[in-house]
């Protein structure tokens, strides 16, 4: 009876093409799917806060307390999930904070919070300007980008221009709203002199009356007429103020006159609510609003080229400022992280040269960009956007992915220099004893960080991204190790050899060069610095191996290697033949730390 151990890279060296070609594949749509995935600087996270506002004018703080904010308070107190409430009252405004436990869902709470406030409208009064406004907080709510115009036009005409861009801007997908800040709306005003309205015996109602039935736009039904149902409409709009003027006003007593002979009628603007200054001047400013979930980055260039290509059309004297575009410093930063996540697998890769000789590093270092692939790949399937938190934890996990790949090729290249076997009876040999250590080592890194997936609170949803971008990760280098890692050391792990190459220049080598000058030109020109650094660094690196590293390398596992092994060996012999001695210095180093430690405290 044989004793068959669980081999997971048996199928894959059985069927080579099959997985060069899903590693071609995986390259392939990893890639993509980094471009597609929304970018932006920090997660979008919601806060379990619902707020209430309600705007009354001419009331005192003392007065929106009690008619406004208790009897709201009063129907939210009692609702699932509530954490606490708070309020504040104001000269004509209230503002009421309901802020519920992490877990439970924003959606819900805020349509709890919405049903409450209607409960509530039997109490408040009937004179509101507008009902309560209920909203939560969202950080995908604050503008990206601001667009101001100015020049030397009227506000009517300012008007104008700002609607145009807006309505360009909101037709992007991308872009939830767009808010015009700054611009006066048009108002028509009625000042009825009092002295003419008691001599034509003419009320306030009646001018109210007037205007409210003389302005009409509305479908009063449907009437049949010759066998067809036409639909019937009222379009008695005012167009001008000449027509308001000139509309007849009737009393109850009699009275019957022009709007016109007993009242001002002013083409203006409503009182200004907002403004918006640059460099010191007025100017109408559009705060555009990104949708949710979608590319901060994509966004802003397609409002910048949509307002180069307006300019063009528009006067030349009309200024439109782009500022406040969060999509720079985004930008900034994720090129920052990303030429640091490359330096860092530069750094990895020549370490592992060192210790593991060029050819095995270089397979050990494919667990990278291969485990990112797979990330990426599973990114847009939970939602998650490439951030600056999300790249942080790539950066932690550059030098934890390579763990299982080099416990394999080192198994691998070691049975295969030692036993004298075929590579390919080496790599299925390495890897069924290095299955199980290398699975439960994966599984003890991985679950320091499953806790961190369930903290709670504002921060536990910020930082929600990290454990969860390392597990994936992780678990991706383990696939990496197991089914790619032994197919590459199979096609080309050698035998163990000192002697250095050739420095001369092939002409395979000047080939390599042109492509990877080349393909670094075209990822510059299509805006790909990542990638364009990455092929930089991919081939500096191999100029460094064929003229620099290779006998750096030799010296080092020849020479100083050796050494440092030799001077453990004694100081492991030391330790065996002495175990008190040693048992006592830890003693004696762990009462020193515990004596430095209540020194310091």
């Amino acid at each position: 009876m044989t004793n068959s151990k669980f081999n997971p890279a048996k199928w894959p060296i059985n069927n080579k093409s099959v997985i060069y070609f899903f590693t071609v594949m995986l390259l392939f749509f990893g890639y993509n799917s980094y471009n597609s995935i929304p970018k932006e600087n920090f997660p979008e996270i919601k806060f379990a806060q619902i707020i209430i506002q309600t705007v009354y004018p001419g009331t005192s703080p003392e007065n929106m307390e009690n008619l406004i904010s208790k009897p709201i308070e009063d129907e939210i107190k009692n609702l699932p999930g509530l954490k606490k409430v708070t309020s504040n009252s104001i000269q004509d405004f209230s503002v009421i904070i309901a802020e519920f436990k992490t877990d439970v869902n924003v959606n819900k709470a805020k349509q709890d919070v919405k049903d409450a406030v209607d409960k509530a409208k039997k109490d408040l009064p009937n004179d509101l300007p507008s009902e309560p406004d209920v909203k939560e907080v969202d950080v995908s709510e604050f503008p990206i980008l601001y667009v101001n115009i100015s020049g030397n036009y009227s506000f009517d005409k300012l008007k104008q221009y700002a609607d145009l861009l807006q309505d360009e801007i909101e037709s992007f997908k991308e872009i939830k709203r767009v808010d015009v800040i700054g611009a006066p709306e048009k108002e028509i005003r009625i000042e009825p002199d009092l002295f003419k309205m008691q001599a034509a015996n003419i009320g306030f109602s009646d001018i109210e009356n007037t205007i409210k039935y003389e302005n009409i736009n509305s479908t009063i039904g449907t009437v049949d007429l010759n066998n067809e149902k036409r639909q019937l409409s009222i379009k008695k709009g005012f167009n001008n103020v000449e027509e308001i003027k000139n509309t007849p006003v009737t009393s109850i007593f009699g009275g019957n006159i022009r709007i016109g002979d007993i009242a001002e009628v002013i083409n203006g603007y409503q009182k200004q609510e907002s403004f918006a200054r640059l460099y010191g001047k007025n100017v109408i400013t559009l705060n555009v609003v990104k949708a949710g979930g979608e590319n901060l980055i994509l966004a802003s260039d397609k409002i910048n080229a949509k307002l180069k290509e307006l300019k063009k059309t528009l006067p030349k004297d009309l200024k439109i400022t782009v500022t406040g575009d969060q999509s720079d410093q985004t930008r900034t930063t994720l090129h920052d992280l990303i030429n640091t996540i490359i330096i860092g697998f530069l750094l990895v890769t020549i370490i592992l040269m060192f210790f593991m000789g060029i050819d095995n590093a270089f397979f050990v270092a494919l667990s990278v960009p291969l485990s990112c692939a797979i990330a990426f790949l599973v990114f847009p399937t939970i939602g998650f956007t490439l951030n600056m938190i999300v790249l942080f934890a790539f950066l932690l996990a550059l030098g934890i992915v390579v763990d299982d790949a080099i416990v394999v090729i080192e198994n691998t290249h070691r049975i295969f220099n030692s036993e004298k076997i075929s590579i390919k009876e080496a790599t299925l040999k390495a890897t069924e004893e290095v299955f199980i250590p290398v699975f439960s080592g994966t599984l003890t890194t991985l679950m320091p960080f499953v806790p961190l997936a369930f903290w709670q609170g504002n921060i536990g949803q910020f930082m929600f991204f990290l454990p969860i971008t390392l597990i994936i990760t992780l678990f991706a280098s383990l696939l990496v190790a197991y089914l790619i890692n032994p197919v590459f050391a199979l096609d080309f792990m050698k035998p163990h050899e000192h002697n250095g190459s050739s420095k001369k220049i092939t002409t395979r080598e000047k080939i390599i060069s042109i492509v990877f000058i080349v393909l670094s030109i075209i990822f510059y020109i299509s805006n790909n610095t990542g990638l364009g650094n990455l092929t930089i660094v991919v081939f500096l690196l191999t100029l460094l191996r064929k003229y620099i590293l290779e006998k750096l390398i030799k010296d080092f596992q020849q020479k100083f290697w050796p050494k440092v092994i030799a001077w453990y060996e004694k100081i492991l012999s030391y330790s065996l033949l002495n175990p008190w001695k040693i048992v006592g210095f830890t003693g004696l180093l762990f009462l020193f730390t515990i004596i430095g430690i209540a020194f310091r405290q």
